[in-house]
């Protein structure tokens, strides 16, 4: 009877839920539910256009890489003045803002967790768009290459800063005159 009630006892034991703060038995193995090591998160993906210095590198790299090695030879088409391209794509920096856009959208969308039709949704909502974009005839690249015979690259000059931010800047550097400094005028 003893030797019962002591097996009923170390199977309710068993059978509970282990108090809070206790350790578990399981942590060294990792095991998620068990109170194991922390699963590690992957690290936040940032715009390529916030990244300074290496990390900005090592990114136009990898960008580099998938966009000659994956994204030309599939999606490339030919280069036209409907189609615009730049061999010096990487200098243009929306074509590169919106290529790096395009890259991280494709790794999202081509993880198993993106389910059967994460492709069709990366095609569809990301591919064209951000394709028509980049190689439209009056688009960022519009100024270079149209024509395989006659490679071409040229930067085109952006707006300039608004009126408002003019203002401000011209304000900053005018010495404060004798109203702006609160003494009396003549």
């Amino acid at each position: 009877m003893d030797r019962q009630a002591q097996q009923e006892q170390q199977l309710d034991r068993l059978a509970s839920a282990p108090a809070p703060g206790s350790p578990s038995p399981f942590a060294a193995f990792g095991m998620p539910g068990f109170g194991g090591l922390p699963a590690v998160a992957p690290p936040e993906p940032r715009p390529i256009m916030e990244l300074e210095g290496e990390e900005r590198e090592d990114e136009l790299d990898g960008l580099s890489d998938w966009v000659d090695d994956f994204l030309l030879p599939v999606y490339g088409a030919e280069v036209t003045t409907a189609a615009p391209w730049c061999l010096q794509w990487q200098e243009h920096d929306d074509v590169v803002a919106w290529l790096h856009a395009l890259w991280l959208a494709y790794q999202q969308h081509k993880d198993p967790e993106a389910g059967l039709s994460g492709l069709f949704v990366w095609h569809r909502d990301f591919l064209t768009h951000a394709t028509a974009a980049i190689r439209a005839p009056g688009g960022p690249l519009s100024a270079c290459m149209t024509s395989p015979e006659r490679p071409a690259h040229r930067l085109l000059p952006g707006p300039p800063p608004s009126v408002r931010t003019e203002k401000a800047t011209t304000n900053a550097e005018e010495p404060a005159g004798p109203a702006e400094l609160g003494e009396p005028t003549s």
